[in-house]
């Protein structure tokens, strides 16, 4: 396993992908605990980002512990701070002025973000005067931030993740009893798997339900490979009969290594009241959009046996936005569906010359050749195009 460079942000150079198992469920800080566990090179860089938005006194602790037995790693935080503001502003404005990437700091601020629109919500308030009542003390600061900078780090990662248990009773809060999940827990969790294994009591906590919608936002198949380490972080509780721990595990995908992994962004719309001439058009201007690595479109039979035309882009996902705000704008479509996926690249160059020549280097030492079907246009034939492309790719 090739470790990349630090100053990059990058912790593995080639595919990574990593399993949860929700034993005992899902907390903020079991999460940090657990990546933290598997990856103890993160620990480091970890502290010093929770430096720039805790209070000065505050040490973060990566603990050895036992739970039911089963070794494992505790995430703690230790201040004489008093709490910490309770409102959404607040919170987000500590994370906007700290010192780290801004990377970290955009998916840090969407889970807080995130976890406050589930709350004003629930609770038919604007997001700027959410209140977090319980949650609002100096580790849910740190369990997100944590968080999302080791999701800004594992970027190029695959996800996957077991079904979450749901617990169940109730929980007491200054709104009185709540049934368990509470309220703003089960939005989060709306379209996320789960499961009832019998064991009740909160399973998933608010700052775990965030984290789970970001995995399952970037989940995929878990893929055969080498299991690599595996890190368990635990629950600040005991449960009867199992260990309360989160179950992280990396693996390495089976392949030789002569490719490399990245990871893309996948939008896809239907349309079915564009003529031939306007879908032409718009995909010609979709295609040409920066961040648009791949556009096709293909019929399909849509609803109400209408004949539509399915459009799939593959996009830079730091360009995700712009591309999407085409897609409203050059076509008739009212939604987009949008999703995160990790590709097998094979390493590649480009020859000059007339015609241009893309050379991969593929498994077992083969180079395949491809000349630049571009710069054969002006062949007057199929016949004398084929033939220049063959002289060239030999």
């Amino acid at each position: 396993m090739r470790r990349g460079d630090k100053s990059t942000g990058a912790i593995y150079m080639k595919p990574l992908h990593i399993h949860l198992s929700p034993l005992g469920g899902i907390a903020g800080d079991m999460f940090v605990a657990a990546l933290l566990d598997a990856l103890p090179e993160l620990q480091e860089p970890v502290a010093k980002v929770l430096q720039s938005v805790l209070p000065s006194d505050a040490i973060a602790t990566i603990a050895a512990v036992k739970s039911r037995e089963l070794s494992a790693k505790r995430f703690d935080l230790t201040t004489s701070a008093d709490r910490a503001p309770s409102h959404f502003p607040d919170l987000a404005r500590r994370i906007d002025q700290a010192s780290f990437d801004e990377t970290a700091r955009s998916i840090s601020s969407q889970l807080l973000r995130s976890l406050a629109e589930a709350e004003a919500s629930v609770h038919c308030v604007p997001l700027q005067q959410v209140h977090f009542h319980e949650i609002a003390d100096w580790d849910t600061l740190a369990d997100l931030t944590a968080a999302g900078f080791i999701f800004s780090r594992l970027e190029a990662a695959g996800w996957s993740l077991d079904p979450l248990p749901l617990g169940g009773g109730q929980v007491k809060t200054r709104h009185g009893p709540l049934q368990i999940p509470a309220p703003a827990t089960a939005r989060l969790l709306q379209g996320l798997p789960v499961v009832d294994d019998g064991i009740a009591g909160e399973r998933v906590t608010p700052t775990g339900a965030v984290i789970a919608a970001e995995v399952w936002a970037r989940s995929g198949p878990r893929p055969p490979g080498v299991l690599g380490a595996t890190g368990y972080g635990a629950g600040s509780r005991e449960i009867k009969g199992i260990s309360n721990v989160l179950v992280a595990q990396l693996i390495e995908p089976n392949f030789n290594a002569v490719w490399s992994g990245d990871l893309v962004s996948v939008l896809e719309f239907d349309v079915d009241d564009m003529s031939g001439e306007e879908i032409a058009t718009a995909a010609d201007h979709l295609r040409t959009k920066r961040g648009t690595i791949d556009l096709t479109t293909s019929p399909v039979n849509g609803k109400k046996g209408r004949v539509s035309t399915a459009f799939r882009l593959l996009v830079q996902p730091d360009q995700e936005e712009p591309v999407a705000e085409s897609c409203f704008s050059q076509t008739s479509t009212l939604g987009l569906r949008v999703r995160r996926e990790q590709r097998l690249v094979l390493p590649r160059r480009q020859k000059s010359g007339t015609p241009r020549i893309k050379q991969a280097n593929r498994p077992g030492g083969m180079t395949t050749q491809k000349a630049e079907a571009d710069d054969l246009k002006d062949g007057e034939t199929l016949a004398i195009r084929r033939a220049r492309a063959r002289e060239a790719e030999t």
